[in-house]
């Protein structure tokens, strides 16, 4: 790759920025399964309304990436990253009048920003770790960041559910038990708990963005014209839409966040479905999480040494049919326990997905970028599914889960044979 150099102290400083916004873009994302039941608590909501958290989150990412591939274009890399950190701050800080005025809708424009914030900074991220060093270890670096944006989801339960979700459900009954003046307090305090933590929040990312600002990121850019791999002859392509195997990949992504986030977001809303108690499942997302933490450890070990990013793809994608055929024929605890370990099959299918998606696009790499976060969108639109199905269709909820996420490890096991190549044939002739 062209601004590629092999020396691993030139790509440490930027990796380890990287890993840090991997960091931030996990306390954010994750933040939003503590505000799920947070939401349910403070305004009444049925699940269905309840899930326009993670749709709100989410679909901005179908709606900015692309225009986020422009603004880097403009902007550059790490001006880009800057801009993105302040209007995530931003983001956070209308969750303050939203608290005041009790408005659930300002609440969600909130995270609408923030989502379109991170649609920015995922757009600029991914494809940089993916080029930053060679392509076949790319699953290697993203599993490295992967570990920082885990680990702060795992901590986000603990940190935003203890002020969130503190006696959850003994608030719960007291806010069901009051009425008039009384009921009305109990609902500003609840929703006062937010002030404090996203004010913290938008200080340390206007305090990340000043820090970029002045640190020295080089610039890495792909090189404009794909090199056929056999003949060393340059191929010219004329459009994005000579790439299948990225549209597949788009599809893949969209498929696999849907997943991540059933697994992550819902498991709290599952786990009380099955009768445990709401001040338990408050932690659940944390034991998904761990079991993606594991699979990334595991990733760095083996990718490409050991195993291939498709091969560990493959073996994820089966992983997850397995885990979830097995937790819709359990119950209780059980139950719940392999859909955390859903957790550590999706571990390296981010890392093995997007370099496969954007690889062989040259000039074509930020946009193809850019349609490959937009995938991200599938986080939005299978929790609005699953409530749907539950609620309105009265489809059982371990069966709505089953019947939403093994489609999903289905293709994406397909794409890991097979998808990842539809075209690459041609484009190398």
């Amino acid at each position: 790759m062209a601004g590629t150099n092999s020396n691993s102290q030139n790509i440490l400083l930027p990796l380890a920025t990287i890993c840090g916004l991997f960091f931030i873009f996990g306390f954010v994302t994750w933040a939003n399964g503590t505000l799920i039941p947070f939401f349910k608590l403070s305004f009444g909501l049925s699940d269905i309304q309840a899930f326009l958290v993670t749709f709100s989150s989410y679909m901005a990412y179908f709606v900015l990436a692309l225009p986020s591939s422009w603004i880097l274009k403009k902007t550059g890399f790490k001006t880009g990253l800057v801009l993105g950190l302040i209007v995530l701050a931003l983001g956070s800080l209308i969750f303050i009048p939203a608290a005041k005025s009790r408005s659930f809708e300002l609440f969600l424009t909130g995270i609408f920003v923030q989502g379109a914030a991170l649609a920015l900074l995922q757009t600029a991220s991914n494809p940089y770790l993916s080029i930053i060093g060679p392509i076949e270890s790319a699953a290697k670096r993203i599993s490295m960041a992967g570990i920082c944006n885990k680990f702060a989801g795992m901590i986000v339960p603990f940190i935003m559910g203890a002020v969130f979700l503190k006696n959850a459900a003994e608030t719960e009954a007291k806010i069901a038990a009051a009425t008039g003046v009384e009921k009305e307090q109990l609902l500003n305090d609840v929703l006062g708990r937010v002030n404090t933590p996203y004010i913290v929040l938008a200080i340390v990312f206007i305090l990340f963005a000043i820090l970029i600002k002045f640190l020295h990121l080089p610039e890495v850019n792909p090189e404009e014209d794909v090199v056929d791999e056999t003949s060393g002859e340059v191929v010219h392509h004329k459009s994005i839409f000579q790439f299948p195997h990225l549209f597949l990949g788009a599809l893949c992504i969209f498929v696999y966040v849907g997943a991540e986030v059933m697994a992550g977001d819902i498991i709290g809303v599952y786990g009380k479905e099955l009768g445990i108690h709401a001040d338990q499942a408050k932690y659940f997302t944390s034991l998904t999480l761990g079991g993606m933490l594991v699979g990334y450890v595991v990733g760095i070990f083996t990718i490409p040494k050991i195993l291939s990013q498709q091969a560990a793809l493959r073996i994820c994608a089966i992983l997850g049919i397995v885990f979830s055929v097995i937790a819709y024929f359990s119950s209780g605890y059980a139950s719940v326990i392999f859909i955390a370990l859903l957790g550590l099959a999706n571990s390296l299918m981010w890392p093995a997905i997007f370099p496969l998606g954007i690889s062989h696009l040259g000039k074509f790499t930020k946009i193809g970028s850019a349609i490959m976060i937009m995938g991200i969108a599938g986080g939005a639109i299978l929790p609005i599914l699953y409530g749907f199905l539950k609620d309105r269709l009265h489809i059982n909820f371990q069966l709505s889960y089953f019947l939403l996420v093994m489609p999903c490890y289905l293709y994406i096991l397909y794409f890991a044979i097979s998808g990842h190549k539809v075209g690459l044939s041609r484009l190398k002739k």
